[in-house]
């Protein structure tokens, strides 16, 4: 696979890359371990050499560091600090935290487990409000300057903060929900980004899997899997929104194509410096994300696309209320 650099970083990764969180919680009972091993290992002979993980997402980062232990030097995994987890166990999480000191206390904890040296890119999960991001981005440069972080990057931030936080410790990626339904970073983010040469990194480029086609008005998700608190998949946003699968169908159809491949290859297009990381526990779903970085849409097909999707109203929020923390800031 082809790599592409971050913003202006110098850091190359795979064109696109693979979030693991699905491996360890959200999309239903955690899948077999050893098979996610196997898993992530097989990715990475496909070329796929970033990885994203992060301490909030259960053991996923034990699970990436033994997983990737054997490729050491040859991967880059990102992971995240931010959130206050639950002591009890009951909840991922209990609400944000970025003080300095919890940002230290979880580096030392994700460099264990990760089992690595340094951690290639430490992103902040979520904005915290209560603590200035001038002093997050002090705090992620003091460990860089001992060697324990390699680079510094932001998850669902808005313009303002990525441009104090790069004022003290240059960004070399954003993380944000960027799709086909989910077009918000256009409007500043990506503008602002390529102005400052940081790197895009979209999480849920497949639209947590509605965009590959496979999940219909019908589809019935278990009480483990997140998305059935998710308004947008509901049973009247997953009909209303088909639209878009419609759309992805038609040209994949021209293309000898899945949906799903469409929908990273148009992602791929918008920008050179744009690495998606859709998730799976599938090799089969795994080969597919992979080969959608051979696909190439001509100009008249990104017109096509842009043309029909600007017609589609996407029905439902990201989040339920009681989750807005996590729509970033």
């Amino acid at each position: 696979m082809n790599k592409r650099e971050l913003g202006n970083s110098k850091l190359e990764v795979s064109t696109i890359g693979l979030g693991c969180m699905g491996m360890s919680v959200s999309y239903g009972l955690p899948p077999n371990k050893q098979e996610m091993i196997t898993l992530l290992r097989a990715a990475f002979e496909r070329g796929v050499t970033f990885f994203d993980t992060a301490e909030v997402y259960a053991r996923n980062e034990e699970l990436v560091g033994e997983a990737l232990a054997p490729f050491g030097g040859k991967v880059v995994i990102a992971t995240k600090f931010g959130f206050k987890l639950d002591p009890t166990g009951s909840k991922a999480f209990v609400g944000l935290d970025s003080r300095p000191e919890h940002i230290r206390e979880v580096a030392e904890s994700s460099l264990k487990r990760l089992k690595v040296d340094a951690i290639d890119l430490f992103y902040q999960h979520r904005v915290d409000p209560d603590v200035p991001i001038e002093d997050v981005a002090g705090a992620v440069k003091d460990l860089i300057r001992e060697g324990k972080v390699k680079r510094f990057g932001l998850c669902e931030a808005g313009v303002q903060t990525i441009r104090r936080a790069h004022a003290v410790q240059p960004i070399t990626a954003v993380q944000s929900e960027y799709s086909l339904w989910t077009r918000i970073p256009e409007q500043e983010v990506i503008p602002t980004l390529e102005e400052l040469g940081i790197g895009f990194v979209p999480y849920s480029p497949l639209g947590r899997g509605f965009l590959t086609g496979k999940i219909d008005e019908n589809t019935k998700f278990e009480s483990t899997d997140f998305r059935a608190a998710l308004p947008r998949f509901t049973p009247e946003a997953r009909k209303a929104n088909q639209a878009l699968v419609d759309l992805l169908k038609s040209i994949a159809g021209r293309k000898h194509a899945t949906p799903a491949q469409i929908a990273l290859a148009w992602l791929l297009a918008q920008k050179p410096w744009i690495v998606p990381i859709p998730g799976t526990t599938k090799l089969n779903r795994l080969e597919e994300n992979t080969s959608a970085a051979e696909i190439e849409l001509t100009a008249e097909d990104l017109r096509e696309i842009d043309d029909a999707s600007s017609q589609i109203t996407v029905q439902g929020a990201r989040y339920p209320e009681q989750l807005e923390v996590l729509t970033g800031i």
